[in-house]
């Protein structure tokens, strides 16, 4: 009996701590265009890509927050692009309990690292509703882009000697 109520008390502790839930996971835009038209499929496929991302956070309510992973694809044939894509894939995060400077990793890196899957599926349906060869998007280590960041962003505040 001690070893139940000793479960219970030691799940009551683990609830009172940080608290960290995946609430919704929902495409907010998502975009196609392919401006070569017909004119991409009669061109020899040697595409080159160029990928940007960009993760945006706004608070919802008092410990919700909505993370918007931005991917935008672009793919050219020699000077022409053959299409791109621009997907923005959001979720819905229930943060409670967390100190700011856990905050910040947490938002900027582990909540785009769950995104991340869901953006590149939507890329590659969306390459293949127009067409095109499957475009699988290599995994992306949001722990180093968030470091990096947090490092240009500290260094633009250093003083210039």
């Amino acid at each position: 009996m001690a070893d139940n109520e000793q479960l219970a008390q030691a799940g009551a502790e683990q609830a009172e701590g940080p608290q960290f839930a995946l609430q919704r996971i929902y495409v907010k835009d998502i975009s196609f265009e392919a401006p070569l038209g017909v004119n991409a499929f009669t061109k020899e496929w040697a595409p080159q890509v160029n990928q940007d991302i960009n993760t945006k956070t706004s608070q919802v309510d008092e410990n919700n927050f909505e993370v918007v992973l931005t991917l935008t694809v672009t793919v050219k044939l020699g000077d022409e692009t053959a299409f791109l894509i621009e997907v923005q894939q959001a979720g819905i995060f229930a943060v409670a309990g967390f100190d700011q400077n856990q905050m910040a990793p947490l938002l900027g890196s582990t909540c785009p690292s769950i995104l991340f899957p869901y953006a590149r599926e939507a890329i590659d349906n969306m390459c293949a509703r127009g067409s095109f060869p499957a475009l699988m998007l290599p995994p992306i280590n949001f722990d180093a882009l968030f470091q990096a960041a947090v490092q240009q962003a500290q260094s633009q505040d250093a003083p210039v000697s």
